[in-house]
């Protein structure tokens, strides 16, 4: 991962607020999580704002993970038009129609029983591996469930970052 100065770093830290409060939604829908890395820029280097990111994500209430978990779709079915979710749920994209059917079931079964959508960094894993995940996790009771959730979205936020501190031109 980036740890220095880079242009997209740059761009973010020298952004107007309500610009970086936007982009940051972006990157994870809870206002507290935003609110707290708004707060601390400018960041020297990517890895002070991976920290702070992290940081942020130790300190969400129950209700500021709701509010994050309610800007990921269920996994399999993508936001459509939205390239940062077909690009994180990739690994879905050859996934039999026997592995989609269960995976709908289960998440399904998982959402009845913990009120939000199954949430997991989808990045680099095969459709197996994400329904593996979902049958392991829908027996967890609900305090253990909220802190891999937790642990899901700071993955998420911090691959989401790293693409915003990567890029070389928004344009």
């Amino acid at each position: 991962m980036t740890s220095g100065t880079t242009p997209g770093l740059t761009r973010f830290n020298t952004s107007a607020e309500s610009e970086a409060a936007a982009v940051l939604h972006e990157v994870c829908s809870s206002s507290a999580w935003g609110r707290a890395i708004l707060v601390r820029r400018p960041y020297a280097t990517a890895e002070a704002l991976f920290l702070a990111s992290d940081a942020a994500m130790a300190e969400l209430t129950a209700e500021d993970l709701a509010e994050a978990m309610a800007g990921h779709p269920p996994i399999g079915r993508p936001k459509e038009g939205d390239p940062t979710s077909s690009r994180e749920q990739s690994g879905m994209a050859g996934a039999s129609e026997r592995l989609k059917a269960e995976l709908l079931d289960l998440n399904l079964a998982y959402q009845e029983r913990f009120r939000h959508v199954f949430l997991i960094c989808a990045t680099g894993r095969t459709g197996e591996q994400m329904l593996d995940a979902l049958r392991e996790r829908i027996g967890n009771p609900p305090e253990t469930e909220r802190e891999i959730v937790r642990t899901e979205l700071g993955s998420i936020n911090r691959i989401r970052l790293t693409r915003l501190v990567e890029e070389e031109d928004s344009a």
